[in-house]
């Protein structure tokens, strides 16, 4: 139960974070790199995990990294739709990062959840003592608010239950572990003896070109529900990236007219789009496409850019560096990292 003195703290741990967003051009802060034998806690933010299963899918698939498992206190909790009560989540992010033992953060999950509980989230102890913090989708208020208020950089990739697939596990081994500046690039293997052409993965460029910035961005639903916060990241001069699930075009276009408005895609120095899964233009007449979405909002924008990344809701996706400098190429839909994102 919440006391008046924990409310009291609360609302001024809160007012402690109004105006401290760091500019563009703060040195980000790195966590360490994970090794065999570290010890992972696993938490959940946002939605429910609905059994055991999963927790269970999810610590072993940890343990076979060669790496320890400590599972956050109210992980299984439920109340409605989330994960437990926004203060009890809001405690495992918290007592994670404070644990001397834990080396890195796996969020199990996303949905929906985060964006709640950003405002109890205790910032001043998360830069004390920074580390791995991974997930994607919902887990976008979080590196959003965490990276705006102490400069970590933190990981946009699967999540527990994603898929851990060899093209997975590789790129979390390359980034997280074995610390490599990576140029992430999309897959272009495939069998020619079934097909003349790459039907997968491919990407398409709106405005080739080549930039810099700081990588920051991911689910365009999240970030678009947290701006006019106090909780986004300066966005001047950045590699926006972006993705979704599941909306219909009309959303899309709806979401991109809200970055517009709100002066963030002026402010990219390129703009990554990832996919966009199921979000196909339904019967209705006339209906755009997402594509169509993009050539409206984005290429007027004259910057590098392109879409099809393998960012986002796929069996197959990168382990981003949230708030890395990095340097994109459009035509060929590259992302550098400038340097490694874990000391």
């Amino acid at each position: 139960m919440t006391t008046r003195r924990d409310f009291l703290a609360l609302g001024g741990m809160a007012t402690a974070a109004l105006g401290g967003r760091l500019t563009a051009q703060a040195v980000p802060v790195k966590p360490a790199r994970l090794k065999a034998g570290d010890t992972i806690s696993l938490i959940n933010p946002a939605g429910a995990t609905y059994n055991g299963v999963d927790l269970d899918i999810v610590r072993e698939t940890f343990e076979a990294l060669d790496l320890k498992v400590k599972v956050g206190a109210h992980v299984l909790d439920r109340y409605g739709y989330l994960a437990g009560r926004d203060e009890d989540r809001a405690a495992d992010v918290n007592a994670m990062f404070a644990d001397r033992d834990v080396r890195g953060i796996v969020c199990i999950r996303g949905g929906w959840g985060c964006a709640r509980i950003i405002p109890r989230l205790d910032y001043d102890l998360i830069r004390r003592n920074p580390k791995v913090l991974l997930g994607y989708s919902d887990i976008t208020a979080l590196h959003s608010a965490i990276h705006a208020r102490t400069g970590l950089v933190t990981f946009h990739g699967p999540v527990g239950i994603s898929q851990w697939n060899a093209f997975n596990v590789g790129w979390l081994r390359r980034v997280l572990f074995d610390g490599e500046a990576v140029t992430f690039e999309n897959d272009k293997s495939f069998d020619k003896d079934d097909t003349l052409v790459q039907r997968q993965n491919r990407i398409r460029t709106l405005t080739p070109g080549v930039a810099r910035g700081r990588l920051l961005g991911g689910n365009l639903t999240v970030l678009t529900a947290i701006v006019g916060s106090s909780y986004l990241p300066d966005f001047s001069k950045c590699v926006l990236f972006l993705e979704d699930v599941e909306e219909a075009p009309y959303r899309i276009d709806r979401m991109l007219t809200q970055l517009k408005l709100a002066g963030i895609l002026a402010k990219a120095s390129a703009v990554v789009f990832g996919n966009c899964t199921d979000c196909e233009p339904g019967s209705g007449f006339g209906s755009l496409t997402v594509e169509d979405a993009l050539v409206e909002h984005v290429k007027p924008l004259g910057v590098p850019a392109w879409h099809g990344a393998q960012i986002g809701h796929i069996d197959q996706q990168f382990t981003l560096p949230y708030g890395a400098e990095v340097e994109v190429d459009a035509a060929k839909g590259t992302i550098r990292m400038i340097e490694p994102a874990v000391g």
